[in-house]
């Protein structure tokens, strides 16, 4: 796909989604419990982009100490301790095996979606990208509101069914099938790596 000037109409960009310790280790505080599993295939998907030179995004969630930002739903356990996600701790930084390379964006999302209240949207306008594949945790917050907006945009949205998280697979199942009814496409990792994309 060329450089990183380059706009074209079928340009592909890589949403990771949430990707960090509080959230994917073992016994994190906010720990999605299929997350840990997925590491190896959001790799394989993130060494494709690499190996394409196309975009890569990590979206990433911080909360404030006090807790003033903090989902409505979590707030009360959020306060009761302990806190997640605080900007420069531990458990906000991604895996290390999905550690940002020089080049890939980390954008920080306010909400779930990581449209709402970002420049993602603009960002990826002005480099040409049309198409996404989205990967990451969990399913039925942060990556389906996210692949929803998306849509709403008008991108076409891939979604790496085996590379996306819920707490279980049931919960995974019907987001999988609830996102494919509105015109996501939705393969698995083995499947991504065999397109061009």
């Amino acid at each position: 796909m060329g450089s990183e000037s380059a706009v074209t109409s079928n340009m592909h960009a890589l949403l990771i989604i949430d990707m960090q310790n509080d959230f994917v280790l073992p016994g994190g505080p906010a720990a999605v419990a299929g997350a840990p599993a997925t590491v190896p295939n959001i790799r394989r998907v993130l060494e494709k982009f690499r190996v394409g030179g196309w975009p890569v995004f990590h979206l990433i969630r911080h909360y404030r100490p006090d807790g003033s930002d903090v989902e409505l739903f979590r707030r009360d356990a959020f306060m009761q301790g302990p806190a997640y996600l605080l900007p420069g701790s531990t458990g906000a930084r991604i895996v290390a095996e999905l550690t940002p390379q020089p080049g890939e964006q980390v954008i920080v999302k306010p909400r779930f979606s990581a449209f709402m209240g970002t420049a993602l949207d603009l960002v990826l306008r002005r480099r040409g990208v049309r198409q996404l594949v989205v990967c990451g945790t969990q399913y039925p917050n942060c990556i389906r509101a996210t692949v929803m907006d998306a849509v709403c945009l008008d991108y076409a949205v891939t979604l790496v069914t085996d590379a996306a998280s819920a707490q279980t697979a049931a919960v995974a199942q019907a987001n999988i099938l609830d996102m494919a009814n509105i015109g996501v496409a939705c393969r698995t990792t083995a499947q991504l790596e065999a397109l061009d994309c």
